[in-house]
């Protein structure tokens, strides 16, 4: 069975080159052909000669997930639905923004982490991805956006916030990190890929150590109690040992801070008094946040809290000295907003089937 080389980093396709009897130095040219060129046929690798051009023909493939869909938003918003087999679909979103460009990737089909104001987690989950369905996402998004080498650079930023816990499907998850720092792929820095996560606490130990990107945590809550409730992996992993181990991510690494994402939601989360607590949880940590106003979708039990709540929740924290942003909401008009991606998902969980049966 041909291999797909897009499951592959530089260093495992050179280990795949010398066992094919070949230079290891290819794994470079090979890189460079399939992730800068978007290229996908052996044969139009010019730079290869004919005889390793047939035997790559032979041996292997370069297959990225199939496009189903596309939706442009009307403020240019994209997103496209990728076929990832058996019926399964995942979303990629791309957001152009003035001076950058960010491409949202999706790490699972669905997500088993059940937060409960998102739509990925009330779709249930199938499987992780493979490296060829997370970097293909991106290899599709420059393909869609017409970036080569010669181009200037359309996306500037990755964030692993699609569909799924990354941290959950680790090891394909790392393997995509290292194409997109490396500079014979996509070359981006490693402050300019984001990891988001929900708080798996023995992983964001293990991302540090291998690969430290920039991380943010979907925090949403600034005590154990609530937390519990709208990030309910808070039971295992709770607010004392995720605030241990963001501070530990950046310890070594002065410059750098955490992200904390906090969903803005109507009379749960949005008081003073959250906001005080929130100052007093991350009074240690390098951090800035990013409130995000809650996107509504079907049968969904929030509502958006008040853009002047959102403004008084922000100055609070503000005034104790912590750098706050609020996401502009983009692409709802065609649910590519922040929480509201949902894919095609056939649920291994039976999640939907267990709440029409309590229902």
């Amino acid at each position: 069975m041909a291999v797909n080389l897009l499951d592959f980093d530089q260093e495992k396709l050179a280990v795949f080159f010398a066992e094919s009897g070949e230079k290891p130095f290819r794994a470079k040219q090979l890189l460079r052909w399939m992730h800068q060129f978007g290229e996908s046929d052996f044969s139009r690798m010019s730079d290869l000669s004919k005889v390793l051009r047939e035997k790559l023909g032979g041996l292997a493939i370069v297959e990225p997930p199939r496009l189903i869909q596309e939706q442009i938003s009307d403020d240019s918003t994209r997103k496209w639905l990728l076929d990832v087999g058996a019926g399964q679909g995942v979303e990629t979103v791309f957001i152009p923004e003035g001076d950058r460009g960010t491409l949202c990737v999706s790490s699972q089909v669905g997500c088993a982490l059940e937060c409960s104001f998102c739509s990925t987690g009330k779709q249930g989950f199938n499987r992780n991805l493979s490296v060829a369905e997370i970097i293909g996402q991106l290899w599709w998004a420059n393909k869609a956006l017409g970036c080569t080498p010669r181009n200037e650079r359309v996306i500037s930023n990755v964030v692993l916030m699609g569909m799924g816990e990354p941290l959950l499907n680790f090891d394909n998850m790392v393997t995509a990190l290292r194409l997109m720092l490396d500079d014979n792929a996509y070359g981006l820095s490693r402050r300019r890929v984001t990891v988001s996560t929900s708080g798996i606490v023995p992983a964001m130990d293990r991302l540090r150590e291998q690969c430290p990107v920039a991380l943010a945590v979907s925090l949403h809550a600034p005590n154990d109690a609530l937390r519990d409730i709208l990030v309910p992996i808070n039971k295992k992993y709770p607010l004392s040992e995720l605030m241990a181990a963001c501070r530990r991510y950046v310890v070594d690494a002065p410059r750098d801070f955490i992200t904390f994402e906090y969903v803005m939601l109507e009379g749960v989360n949005d008081s003073p008094a959250h906001a005080r607590e929130l100052v007093a949880l991350t009074r240690d940590v390098p951090c800035k946040f990013n409130l995000i106003p809650f996107n509504p979708f079907p049968d969904s039990e929030y509502k958006r809290s008040s853009a002047d709540v959102i403004r008084r929740f922000g100055a609070i924290l503000i005034e104790a000295g912590r750098v706050v942003t609020t996401r502009k909401t983009r692409g709802d008009d065609i649910d590519a907003a922040c929480g509201q991606l949902a894919g095609k998902v056939q649920d291994k969980t039976r999640r939907t089937i267990k709440i029409e049966v309590a229902a």
